[in-house]
């Protein structure tokens, strides 16, 4: 299994490229586990490092993004009866009021790529929503989204509510958006902020091992 051609082929966001890669490597019989673990991930991580040292941009990393869902697409309906070892899980969502999802998708995307079940609950999320996804799935971690700063206050109500229902110390608080900070991360009780998708893989990481 050459794991360069996976990185070359994420970097140039070349789904055609991938979706071969990965047939090739399943007709050798490789393990889909294996495929993901040892050659979409790292090659991911790879994408996520050459982000953050801004050698690539936003549109590169969407192309990778996707092109690393169609080789996941054709794996994982292989995993079944073969345990998958998920880094953890994070249900994401966009507040209420706020239509926005491109950064969080691409959150959600890199997230998954970087061996984490993501259960993405979409834009404009009611309270009551992300209440029910957390007691239904349980995740480690809670990521919030907000794009606009009249949404922000959504961030606060949604996560006075988690204390309310007794679910905060269930779970780690990541939030992220154009106009958020670490400074307002603070103010509200959040577990992190990331300014980007690249920043918001190494916070969950972190967040996950706490």
């Amino acid at each position: 299994m050459e794991k360069q051609q996976y990185q070359e082929a994420l970097l140039m966001g070349n789904t055609l490229k991938i979706e071969n890669l990965v047939r090739d490597a399943l007709e050798k019989k490789i393990s889909p586990r294996i495929i993901i673990n040892e050659a979409l991930i790292p090659a991911m991580e790879v994408v996520g490092e050459k982000f953050k040292t801004n050698e690539i941009f936003l549109p590169e990393v969407m192309m990778a993004a996707r092109a690393m869902q169609v080789g996941l697409k054709i794996v994982k309906p292989l995993l079944t009866g073969e345990q998958r070892d998920y880094v953890g899980r994070v249900v994401i969502g966009t507040v209420y009021g706020d239509h926005h999802d491109i950064g969080k998708n691409l959150v959600g995307m890199m997230l998954e790529g970087a061996g984490f079940e993501v259960i993405d609950l979409g834009a404009d999320v009611s309270i009551e929503c992300f209440l029910e996804a957390l007691q239904r799935h349980k995740p480690d971690i809670l990521g919030l989204s907000s794009l606009l700063t009249t949404t922000m206050p959504a961030m606060k109500e949604i996560i006075l509510a988690v204390e309310k229902a007794g679910l905060r110390d269930e779970v780690k608080i990541m939030i992220g958006g154009a106009p958020v900070t670490q400074e307002y991360a603070d103010r509200i009780n959040a577990d992190g902020y990331s300014p980007d998708a690249g920043s918001a893989v190494e916070l969950a990481k972190k967040l996950c091992k706490k």
